[in-house]
């Protein structure tokens, strides 16, 4: 039974919502249009490729005064 629900969790296509800043959202549109894929492939493919980064960051308890805005 635990296998049926891992193979479950796969493919759990859950509704969620994600608010990005218009120029970053417009981006991600080009790149999808460009690769002939959808909008939440192009951000699940995103995470894949750079959650080993993120998770490198230091969480908000371990940095003094930190701002959540990158340095674009």
């Amino acid at each position: 039974m635990s296998n049926l629900r891992a193979e479950n969790s796969k493919t759990d296509k859950r509704k969620q919502s994600l608010y990005f800043p218009e120029s970053m959202l417009q981006e991600i549109k080009e790149e999808a249009a460009r690769l002939d894929r959808s909008l939440s492939w192009v951000v699940q493919r995103a995470w894949k490729i750079s959650r080993l980064e993120i998770k490198k960051l230091p969480s908000v308890n371990e940095v003094d005064g930190g701002d959540d805005d990158d340095d674009e």
